[in-house]
């Protein structure tokens, strides 16, 4: 409706009605031409009734401004309010002064009551809002005890700056300043924020609101112990000059898988460990110390094998010097090329241990021209590299390796400060049935000792023991130290930080706040879905899920494998480790597999008797190995046997319609010539009429005059009949086809 017939169905100038709508009621209006909605144009009249009948003055028609809710229709932003947004939101109250008359001065005071009877009194029906008796003049002059109700403005606030917690209860916002809840709602409804009083805003509403009531908030500062305490261990101090003492050297042999790290290793300790890796290659990282002319090298042995790409980078990270072994006999490889890169991201220096020089195809100038490629020069060639010519399995040029090993370590002044709480990194943990969690720990500040409070990831605990690298018990470990210690809570990740505590208690909180937060990401990750993934899957059509529980011996093997066989999905075949642990395999391995409809693959681990029945029961697939290769062709056959099989049309012959015969009970049967190829009892047929596809069906009869046939050939005629198909006519020609499945 237009205003100039809004004016004249009201029977009023266009330009006082502009007027009411916008001062009064906020309506913006341009000009009597100007358009307006049927709800404004209610409120326009609701308005002016008010006025007419005297129920409010001008002045008073911006209570509406104030008290939204005095209306049952709308409120003053033009939305309707539903009977329960008024039972949640209560209109608010206003302080009114009413003198009551002389003869009801002495009887009890009942204000429901009194309002009512006054009105009664005076001949008029109680109204249904209160307006009336708040905006109601009193006209007897001659009584001195009557004054005109004044309507008070909403109560300032009693404090000025005001610190609120989050969240902010809109409860807790009315109660801090010092103003009644329903006038805070009322400016929150003025906003468009519709809430009840025990229902929470953001703090920039809420600074809106304090704003509107005279009032500063801010957040208050809650300073939370735990957080402080984990933020100190994050950040550690600095520790002073004067207290640093001199460190061994912490060397990481890296390189490809077979080009003899793990021998070099055994050349230097003089030890066999590779008769003990399965398949002959390392799959944990060793950590050991040996002496060397009264100085001490910590050594740590990372697997080259491409799946222990982040055992690798985790090896680099806490090493001072790296080896990178390269067999002369076969030069620079991809996982090479990984550790270079391991070494450079960690900023430590690189001596290349050039090994097998031994054999007869060897070739150190080939290995030297392919580094240099890589951005490693050798010293002869103008570079900064050190390169040794070794033979692990003749002890060729190990003492010369050691030399270097020292001669860098010197260049590096490499201290530490052993007079404090002691901080490290685990390098392997596993779960011993007989000692619980065992952690590898590789100390490098301070000193570790027997009894200390630990805090590791998720995991806490007191050492109960330690033990060297050799095996032997020890009390206390400086920096630079491989020691395994038992104790902690859990089984804690490789990788983590350990840190020794003042408090156990202190230990027990973080350790229980950091595992429920991992827990919630975990979740968080689990749940959330985005847009984009939705789409892909609708694009690429239904996706299967191989789901894998796995278990192992460590906890870098577990993170190891997960990467391997997370490399063998497929678009079609997505492989999903859903759980990795570790330890044996057990029961609720076996439930959690079932449930969720898994195979269970354990590495250098085996399930128990009651797993294995629970297996059998369940009909669970347990696969055990103690070599990745085996895991991951196990997988990649898996994977590959879960795949929709891919078909492709081989085309068989044509033939030509040349009559039709109705036969009973059989229907249609075309008379052919077979034009070219061949027409088999088991191919699909392709009816087409002027080149067109009409029909695609599969053969119901073929038959060679009276007799059937398994085939017809290029040139001989016979009858075709397609089965439940009948509008079958002369000159049509039927192609002839099969699927066949290739193999992926």
């Amino acid at each position: 409706m237009r205003i100039y017939e809004l004016a004249k169905e009201l029977k009023m100038n266009s330009k006082d009605l502009v007027v009411i709508a916008e001062q009064e009621l906020g309506i913006k209006i341009k000009n009597h031409m100007s358009s307006i909605t049927d709800l404004e144009t209610l409120r326009i009249k609701k308005a002016l009734n008010i006025i007419n009948s005297g129920k409010r003055t001008k002045e008073k028609v911006n209570i509406i401004d104030e008290d939204p809710l005095a209306d049952d229709e709308i409120d003053i932003n033009g939305a309707i309010i539903k009977p329960t947004d008024k039972k949640l939101i209560a209109p608010a109250k206003k302080n009114v002064q009413i003198t009551k008359p002389a003869q009801s001065v002495k009887q009890p005071f009942k204000p429901n009551q009194n309002k009512n009877k006054s009105d009664l009194n005076e001949g008029k029906l109680p109204e249904k809002n209160n307006f009336n008796n708040k905006n109601k003049k009193n006209t007897n002059n001659n009584k001195p005890q009557a004054t005109e109700p004044v309507e008070k403005k909403p109560q300032a606030p009693k404090v000025k700056n005001v610190e609120i917690e989050e969240p902010i209860i809109v409860r807790d916002l009315a109660d801090k300043m010092g103003v009644p809840v329903n006038n805070v709602i009322s400016k929150l409804i003025l906003l468009g924020v519709m809430v009840n009083m025990n229902q929470e805003i953001d703090f920039d509403t809420a600074a809106l609101i304090a704003e509107e009531f005279g009032a500063v908030i801010s957040k208050k500062v809650i300073v939370d112990e735990l957080k402080v305490i984990e933020e100190s261990i994050e950040h550690d101090v600095v520790d002073d000059e004067k207290d640093l003492l001199p460190r061994s050297p912490i060397v990481t042999v890296m390189g490809h898988v077979d080009h003899g790290k793990t021998s070099l290793l055994d050349a230097i300790r003089n030890t066999e460990v590779t008769t003990h890796e399965a398949g002959g290659i390392t799959q944990h990282i060793g950590a050991s110390q040996v002496e060397i002319n009264g100085k001490k090298i910590t050594f740590l042995d990372t697997p080259g094998h491409e799946a222990f790409t982040s055992m690798r980078a985790r090896g680099a990270k806490v090493t001072d010097i790296a080896i990178l072994v390269v067999a002369a006999d076969d030069g620079v490889k991809p996982q090479t090329i990984e550790a270079i890169n391991h070494a450079k991201a960690a900023g430590v220096p690189i001596i290349v241990a050039v090994n097998k020089i031994d054999k007869e195809t060897a070739n150190i100038d080939r290995v030297k021209q392919e580094l240099s490629e890589q951005g490693v020069l050798p010293e002869d060639w103008g570079g900064d590299t050190i390169f040794v010519p070794v033979s692990a399995k003749k002890h060729i040029g190990i003492e010369e390796l050691l030399e270097m090993i020292l001669l860098v370590a010197e260049v590096q002044e490499l201290k530490a400060n052993p007079n404090r709480k002691a901080k490290g990194t685990i390098i392997e943990a596993k779960l011993d049935k007989g000692r619980g969690s065992v952690a590898t720990v590789l100390i490098e500040k301070g000193t570790l000792k027997k009894g200390d409070v630990v805090l590791v990831g998720s995991a806490y605990g007191k050492v109960r023991a330690m033990f060297s690298s050799k095996g032997k018990k020890i009390s206390q470990a400086g920096p630079s130290v491989p020691v395994e210690i038992l104790g902690l809570s859990e089984t804690p990740q490789a990788g983590d930080i350990l840190v020794a505590m003042e408090s156990e208690k202190d230990a027990k909180n973080i350790a229980e706040k950091r595992k429920d937060k991992k827990h919630q990401e975990t979740m968080n990750l689990t749940s959330k879905v985005s847009l984009e993934d939705l789409y892909d899957r609708i694009q690429k059509g239904e996706v299967k899920d191989l789901n894998i529980i796995i278990k192992a011996d460590v906890s870098g093997s577990i993170e190891a494998v997960k990467q391997s066989l997370q490399k063998q999905s497929l678009d079609e075949v997505k492989v999903n480790p859903i759980h990795g642990g570790v330890g044996g395999i057990n029961e609720n391995d076996i439930m959690l597999a079932s449930a969720s409809n898994a195979i269970v693959i354990g590495f250098n681990v085996r399930p128990s008797v009651a797993a294995m029945e629970l297996a059998k029961r369940e009909n669970v697939d347990v696969r055990t190995y103690n070599v990745i290769y085996n895991a991951i062709e196990d997988i990649k056959s898996a994977v590959k046997g879960m795949l929709a099989p891919i078909y492709k049309e081989v085309v068989m012959g044509r033939a030509e319609v040349r009559a039709t015969f109705k036969v009973p009970n059989v229907g249609i049967v075309a008379g052919v010539y077979i034009t070219s190829g061949k027409v088999t009892r088991k191919c699909m047929v392709r009816l087409l009429r002027d080149d067109i596809v009409i029909h695609e069906g599969s053969i119901s009869s073929l038959k060679r005059f009276k007799d059937d046939a398994s085939e017809l050939n290029t040139g001989y005629e016979g009858g075709i009949g397609i089965d439940k198909y009948n509008d079958i006519k002369e000159g049509d020609v039927m192609e002839a086809y099969i699927m066949e499945e290739i193999k992926r």
